[in-house]
């Protein structure tokens, strides 16, 4: 499996509460897909969100990000990690 993060834009003034909702709603149907997903983090004032996962590929991850309503603008493999 590979690590990947994945960038999400405009999602300007996006809460703790929201991206919470948003990563369990992930969370719950991830397993259809062999993802999982790790951490998210947001700035609200850019309005942009990144999610770490892991997965069999970035096509898999958005899948789940299209069925859960957030779609991703950008995915990149993490191949190196120290």
């Amino acid at each position: 499996m590979t690590r990947f993060m994945d960038v999400h834009h405009g999602m300007h003034g996006i809460t703790a509460d929201q991206l919470l909702e948003a990563h369990r709603a992930d969370l719950a149907i991830e397993g259809e897909e062999s993802v999982h997903f790790e951490r998210a983090w947001a700035d609200p004032e850019s309005g942009t969100v990144y999610c770490l996962s892991e997965a069999p590929s970035a096509e898999a991850v958005l899948r789940i990000h299209e069925r859960t309503g957030h779609m991703a603008d950008e995915i990149h493999p993490v191949p190196l990690e120290v």
